[in-house]
């Protein structure tokens, strides 16, 4: 039975309305277009469906607008159905064509962690990498921002922070609430949204998630949920999924969520570990003898990894804001070493019993990422480093947080957005392997993001009057 005719089967058993088209930019967000079924045949699927890609930040100019969306009915989470929407409405997931070339677009991230995932594959080192993302987020009551050029201002609110405590209300106050960094694992009432979290994972799970976890986080308001490793693209539309239902639950509820690395002043912020390995013929190519029961294989990936981590910053800590998560006291791993269970190292080897559980985290990232590119960037500097035999060095066992004197002379992960562009800019042949990232795709993200450099470096900040509006 071919993809389009389970494509087909689907929509009469699920009794669909409408079928709803989606693709992500270069930022990770998801857009959509939704066709009724009686719209949608065998030649749209295989056809595809052309919309103005001009209008699409850092994509193609208005003179080179036309692309085609082109569904995928093979993956495993390319297709679910919308649980948010009114009418039952099946998602698709697309890729995203060039109509004149027919060739897949090479802005388009879906694309680029094909590409990756190819390029592995014919490199003969391995033909699987398994990612498994560790998004952070948290869910305030409400949230106000603006910034014009005589005002600028943010405001987030929620019952679980400490100051609420003080609060006088219509209702008593309960006084059940995490204090500053001491959120992780209460039960409730002090983890005030175990449903809502629930309810989350229930929902995933219904979309084809694998699901296996939920608790509170570290900060007031902080959460995550736990979902199942699985190969690089699908493991990148699962994370998509994950954002969906996070922001759609909490919406639900009359709440807010936010991926933002660091949303509040002096707490904890969010990050994105990600744990990966590589098998080859159906054996874990990451177990060995070597330190903490690695292979000399793994030792290179996270010899390629360190390598580049500050190139890889621009697409795994892709913001202006996952700086100010990047330092040190707040569990934010800056130092580039590696080390068996210390979380104070930018790359954890975690515990496992098993040799097909053996992997390393890589715990810089933060869920601001568009997944396509930050697993395809770190995939493709792991390969270089086995290419190249890169080793990472020394482990470091000991808290790198409180060690000042080890840790002054390791190298660090870059320190803001702007050092990251400068180190793609320097660095990305390792990228270019395979022609699975290309100059120009490089050059029309760098010009997205150095955007966002200006529009925070050009602008006053409220700290900026507390310090010098009296100097």
């Amino acid at each position: 039975m071919t993809g389009t005719t389970k494509f087909f089967d689907l929509i009469q058993q699920t009794q669909a309305k409408f079928v709803d088209f989606r693709f992500s930019d270069l930022k990770g967000i998801w857009h959509h277009m939704a066709f009724p079924v009686s719209a949608v045949d065998e030649t749209l699927l295989t056809e595809g469906i052309f919309f103005d890609g001009s209008s699409i930040a850092g994509w193609c100019p208005i003179n080179e607008s036309d692309m085609v969306l082109r569904p995928d009915l093979t993956s495993a989470h390319s297709i679910c159905v919308d649980p948010y929407s009114a009418q039952v409405s099946l998602i698709v997931i697309c890729d995203v064509y060039n109509p004149t070339t027919k060739q897949v677009y090479n802005r388009d991230p879906r694309s680029i962690a094909k590409k990756a995932e190819q390029y592995m594959q014919t490199s003969g080192i391995a033909d699987l990498a398994y990612f498994g993302p560790e998004a952070e987020f948290f869910i305030f009551d409400s949230v106000r921002f603006d910034s014009g050029s005589s005002e600028s201002f943010y405001h987030i609110d929620s019952d679980e922070f400490p100051k609420s405590n003080g609060k006088i209300s219509d209702l008593n106050n309960h006084g059940y609430r995490p204090s500053v960094k001491g959120g992780y694992f209460p039960v409730p009432p002090l983890d005030s949204l175990s449903d809502m979290r629930a309810e989350m994972l229930t929902t995933m799970e219904e979309m084809g998630l694998v699901v296996e976890k939920h608790h509170h986080e570290v900060a007031p308001a902080q959460h995550e949920l736990g979902i199942k490793y699985n190969t690089l693209v699908n493991s990148a539309d699962s994370l998509q999924i994950y954002k969906y239902v996070v922001r759609n639950t909490a919406n639900t509820y009359g709440k807010t969520a936010t991926f933002m690395a660091k949303p509040i002043y002096g707490d904890n912020g969010s990050g994105m570990h990600v744990h990966q390995s590589l098998w080859n013929n159906g054996k874990p190519l990451f177990a060995g003898n070597e330190y903490a029961g690695l292979s000399e294989t793994a030792l290179f990936y996270i010899g390629g990894i360190l390598k580049h981590a500050k190139a890889l910053n621009a697409f795994t800590n892709p913001t202006t804001n996952s700086y100010k998560r990047l330092i040190p006291g707040f569990e934010a791993p800056v130092i580039c070493a590696y080390s068996a269970q210390n979380r104070s190292a930018a790359c954890r080897i975690p515990f496992a019993s098993h040799p097909n559980g053996k992997r390393v985290e890589i715990r810089f990232p933060d869920p601001t990422a568009n997944s396509y590119l930050a697993f395809s960037a770190m995939l493709m500097a792991g390969l270089d480093g086995i290419k190249n035999r890169i080793h990472p060095g020394e482990s470091q066992d000991h808290d790198l947080f409180e060690d000042h004197e080890a840790a002054k002379n390791l190298p660090t992960v870059s320190g803001s957005l702007r050092e990251s562009l400068v180190a793609l800019e320097n660095n990305h042949d390792f990228l270019l392997q395979g022609n699975v990232f290309t100059k120009d795709l490089l050059n029309a993200y760098s010009q997205l993001k150095w955007q966002e450099v200006y529009a925070l470096e050009h602008r006053p900040h409220p700290v900026e009057y507390q310090l010098y509006y009296n100097t």
